[in-house]
Formats: structure tokens, C-alpha cells, sequence
């Protein structure tokens, strides 16, 4: 963290230097148009410590910016900062005439890149620019809603940020009580899947000989993580969340652990959407456990299922959908009113069967689960071992699943054969006691899901 610090310091200077080297009489930037103008200029090809010092200005302005400046500005690079379109068919006609030449491709290559791309990379040579630049990405996200052309300049974002934040570059640190209180609550600031109430609940999570955490870091984002998972040590497989994160409970010695529990896995920077991380911290996880705790014998998870809720609330009202075959008008009633109330005992078999209908038969596009946090663990290799009635009996759990949980197992030596029949034809690897679940459920789409991997 000091090199990062140091490196920051030193650009500062420059930028300070650079600042003499500008024109002091410029009128300070308001508005989205105007600093469009300030990104020609840091484009216009001026020495290192002026651009360092134009990029630090143009950041700065843009964090002044109103909400409707700053879509006006992600328009401003959508309209004037893409790839010249003449110089692209020039080059394209020249390698069109001489394909063999080498020269000439790398130009298409070069004319092809939109000037965006070069804009943000000058751009993160400011103090702090990389965090700046994840901010502003976070902004333009939320600016996609209104505007569905800005994708365009959402694809040069990403397409940048995946190679500054390569696993390569990630640094993984376990989070205990002697980590720096500023990290400490961002963990709880962050915590997306079982709020952390206070610092004793943070205690409890990190500083008990069967819990564990652990978090992704980027040398440009000082002190700030990326994404953290949350590890139970358990002696089985488990059910609920509520005996994992219980104040009273009876601890474990690590040492007589058999299982790790991933129960909770947060992305802490909207900004770094649709940047995968998440697969390379639990792996990394699992080899350090294995190293440490050489007992442990099973990785498996305690996720949310937070689409499905959702989902049956749509299908529901479908006369021709699998979920209004399975529930009686009796039950669908019963379902409208889990939330303030616990769901009663006569859901527990329809409704898990519909979650395994949903997980493992209901697709998004390019045959994965509609289910975001299937999607993920099923990408990785796990297989969907159990569906669990009622394991999150909080408000929150009931509003977005009717309380289910499901576990994902990491089966060490079948993750790579089940990562490859997902990714080739999107069959999911499930237990055979998760799939005897689908027979209640009539398969409207036989024809287009391939057989369960068991």
C-alpha cells in the first residue's frame, strides 16, 4: 500500500509542475459539453506533466458535476470520442489491397480502437485516477437506464478495466481484528448479504477461531476491497444461516473442522460491474484453507436465491407456467402473504420444488440460469447439492426467497468437468436428490434443457 501512496505523491508533484505549464486564465469546467472540450485538449498530444495536470482537473470538474451534466458528458463521449469511422474504411481498403502486410493491420487495429479508450487511459495517470475512473463507471452505469446508446462507451470501460484488474494485479488478505479500522468498515459498509450490525458483529465474523474472511485488493485502490467472502468452519453441511452467524453459539476449534461454509460473498465497487473476481477469490480461499486446515474435506456454500420470489410471483399468473401447475390456489395465497409471516409447513415441498425448476430449468440467454448467484457458483464447477426450507427467516430473506437457501458444492474433483458441461451446453450439475425434486414439476421446455449433470 505505501509504493501506491508513494506513486500517488509523485504524481501530484507533476501535476502540480504541470499546472504552470497550463493556462491559468481557463474559466473552471461546468458543465458536460465544456469538459468534453477539457478531453480534446488532454487527447491534443501536450507533454506528461501538463496532461497529468489536465487529467486531474477534468476529474476533479467532473466530480462538480450535476447528475444531468454528468449524462450530458457520457453523451458528449458517446457523440464525439468513438472511432473515426473515415479513417477505419481507409485503413480497412488498404489491408483489403495488401492483406499480407503486416504495417497495415496493426493500423486497422489502431483505427478500429475508439478515442475514448485513450482518453480514460490518459485519464488514470491523475492522482487517484483509477479510483476516479471506477466512481465515474459506477455513474454511467446508472445512466444506461436513461440512455441505452451509452452502452457503447460502457464496453470501453469495461474493456480497459479487465486488464487493470487481471487476477494478476489482485492481491488476497485474510480480514481479522488487527486489520486497519478504515478496511473494518468498509467490510461493514460493504456486506451486501447479511448486514453486519455493528462492530461486535463484526468480531464475531473475523476474529473466531472458525470464522474467516477474506478480500481481493488492487494496488491503485488503497485501503478499499474489491470483494471479500465470509467463511463459517463447520463439522456439517448446514441448513440455515441463523446458527452460523448466532450470538450465543458453541464454537469450533479450527482444527475440527470438516467443512468450509462460504456464506456470504459481497462485490464492494459498482463501478468494476461485469468484472469477474469472484471465481479466483474462492479458489485462492479453498488452496489457503487446504494449506492451513489440512481436515477440511468440504467446500460448499449457503447462498441466497434472490431471483426466486420474483420469478414465481411472474409465473404464477401464468395459466401454461410450471409454478401455476404446481400450486393450488389454496397454496399461491398462502405464498402472497410469506413476508410478514413465516412460510407455513404446507409450501415446504412445492415451493422447493419450484426452486429447483427455477435453478436448474429456467434460462437466461446463452442457456445459464436466470438466478444471478446460480449463474456464478455453477459457472465455477459447483453443483447444486440442497435446497433448504425456510434457512433465512429474516424479512429480507422472505421478501426476495420465501426464505429458501440452497448449497453449491465445490466437489474438488469434478469442478472442471462440470465448469465444461455448463459452459458448453448449460447443464447443471445437481444432486440427485435436488433433481427427484422435478418430477412434481412438469417440464414445459424438455426439448430445449440439456439432462442434469448428477
Amino acid at each position: 500500500m505505501s509504493s501506491s501512496s508513494f506513486f500517488n505523491d509523485l504524481l501530484g508533484s507533476i501535476a502540480e509542475q504541470g499546472r504552470h505549464l497550463l493556462d491559468r486564465r481557463r474559466e473552471r469546467v461546468s458543465s458536460g459539453r465544456a469538459l468534453g472540450d477539457l478531453c480534446e485538449a488532454l487527447l491534443s498530444g501536450r507533454g506528461e506533466a501538463s496532461g497529468v495536470a489536465l487529467a486531474r482537473d477534468l476529474l476533479t470538474s467532473y466530480a462538480t458535476l450535476s447528475p444531468d451534466e454528468r449524462l450530458a458528458f457520457f453523451r458528449e463521449l458517446h457523440a464525439r470520442f468513438g472511432a473515426d469511422r473515415e479513417r477505419v474504411a481507409k485503413a480497412a481498403q488498404a489491408v483489403l489491397e495488401a492483406p499480407d502486410d503486416e504495417p497495415l493491420l496493426q493500423g486497422l487495429h489502431a483505427a478500429t480502437e475508439p478515442r475514448r479508450q485513450e482518453l480514460v487511459r490518459r485519464l488514470n495517470l491523475a492522482p487517484g485516477g483509477t479510483s476516479a475512473l471506477v466512481s465515474m463507471r459506477k455513474d454511467l452505469i446508472a445512466c444506461l437506464r436513461d440512455d441505452p446508446d451509452l452502452r457503447e462507451v460502457d464496453r470501453d470501460f469495461q474493456h480497459l478495466f479487465s486488464s487493470w484488474f487481471n487476477r494478476g494485479f489482485l492481491v488476497m488478505q485474510r480480514i481479522d481484528w488487527s486489520t486497519p479500522a478504515v478496511i473494518l468498515e468498509r467490510i461493514i459498509r460493504y456486506e451486501a448479504v447479511h448486514e453486519i450490525s455493528d462492530w461486535d458483529d463484526l468480531r464475531r465474523r473475523i476474529d473466531l477461531p472458525d470464522r474467516r474472511l477474506y478480500a481481493f485488493f488492487h494496488p491503485a485502490l488503497v485501503d478499499d476491497p474489491l470483494i471479500f467472502v465470509e467463511v463459517a468452519l463447520t463439522r456439517d453441511i448446514p441448513e440455515a444461516i441463523p446458527p452460523i452467524l448466532a450470538e450465543g453459539r458453541q464454537e469450533l476449534a479450527a482444527g475440527e473442522a470438516t467443512t468450509a461454509v462460504f456464506y456470504s460473498i459481497s462485490n464492494c465497487q459498482k463501478g468494476l460491474r461485469g468484472i469477474s473476481f469472484g471465481n479466483f477469490l474462492i479458489k485462492q480461499v479453498v488452496e489457503e484453507l487446504r494449506r492451513d486446515l489440512p481436515n477440511l474435506k468440504t467446500f460448499v456454500t449457503l447462498s441466497p436465491v434472490p431471483g426466486l420470489r420474483a420469478y414465481v410471483e411472474a409465473a404464477a399468473g401464468e395459466t401454461d407456467s410450471p409454478v401455476a401447475g404446481i400450486l393450488s390456489a389454496d397454496k399461491a395465497d398462502l405464498l402472497e402473504r410469506v413476508g410478514e409471516e413465516a412460510p407455513p409447513e404446507d409450501l415446504k415441498e412445492p415451493l422447493k420444488a419450484i426452486c429447483a425448476h427455477y435453478l436448474m430449468r429456467e434460462k437466461a440467454k446463452g442457456r445459464r440460469p436466470l438466478d444471478p448467484v446460480a449463474r456464478f457458483h455453477l459457472g465455477n464447477g459447483a453443483r447444486l447439492e440442497r435446497i433448504n426450507w425456510n434457512a433465512n427467516p429474516s424479512l429480507s430473506g422472505r421478501r426476495q426467497s420465501y426464505g429458501v437457501m440452497v448449497n453449491y458444492l465445490y466437489s474438488l474433483g469434478d469442478i472442471e468437468k462440470n465448469h465444461e458441461a455448463f459452459a458448453a451446453t448449460g447443464a447443471v450439475a445437481a444432486a440427485s436428490s435436488v433433481s427427484r425434486l422435478l418430477k412434481s414439476v412438469p417440464d414445459t421446455k424438455k426439448k430445449q434443457i440439456p439432462d442434469p449433470v448428477a
